[in-house]
């Protein structure tokens, strides 16, 4: 029983470490889903957890940008804080003058619910409530979600012209990070194969455990 309770409170502790809000006005808009707001006389930034907005290199990522500024710069937002990533920004669901910016920003068709992260049933209606009706990004017939642009197209017809050679790499049917033997080869996978699951959390290293 006490290993019980002393557990409780452990995890007590540690859900209540992670369910911090704060509020702080939004001083600079990085792209779509990235904003900077002042926390304890310097600047914080929070990425918009549960959603991924176009790069500023793609269609529309000017768009998502402008977005996210007409909700929230110079507004006091309120951020109900999940951790860091590992780049350092804080992982938050930010309500500017009440508007929920993370949903707002799907609803507008201007960024993708983030499957692999997300939660929110909510998020994922109204993508496919955009999608239906297609605002946004959706006015496009097939969109590249910002996962894979930022992985850039796989080298199919590359490959190709080497296989006439002889000189291929193989692709083969490896798709864990468990099947690969070294980061090389995880990157193989990843860049001239397209297997996009190597890189879960989308920074463009597949299989962290063995390519850091």
């Amino acid at each position: 029983m006490k290993r019980f309770l002393w557990g409780a409170v452990l995890a007590g502790a540690v859900f209540g470490a992670c369910a911090e809000e704060w509020n702080g006005k939004v001083v600079g808009i990085s792209d779509g889903d990235t904003l900077t707001i002042m926390k304890d006389s310097g600047g914080t930034k929070v990425r918009l957890v549960e959603i991924d907005a176009p790069e500023s290199r793609q269609d529309y990522g000017a768009k998502s940008k402008q977005s996210l500024s007409d909700l929230c710069f110079g507004k006091v937002a309120k951020v109900d804080d999940q951790g860091a990533d590992k780049y350092g920004r804080r992982l938050g669901r930010v309500h500017c003058a009440g508007v929920d910016a993370n949903l707002e920003q799907i609803t507008r068709g201007l960024a993708w619910f983030y499957v692999e992260y997300g939660h929110d049933p909510a998020m994922r209606d109204a993508e496919e409530q955009a999608r239906a009706s297609r605002i946004g990004l959706w006015a496009d017939t097939n969109p590249t979600p910002p996962w894979d642009f930022r992985h850039g197209t796989p080298k199919k017809a590359a490959r190709s012209t080497d296989e006439a050679d002889g000189s291929a790499s193989d692709c083969g049917g490896k798709s864990t990070c468990k099947q690969m033997t070294s980061c090389a080869e995880a990157r193989h996978y990843l860049n001239d194969c397209g297997v996009s699951r190597l890189d879960r959390d989308r920074d463009g290293i597949p299989c962290e455990s063995i390519c850091r």
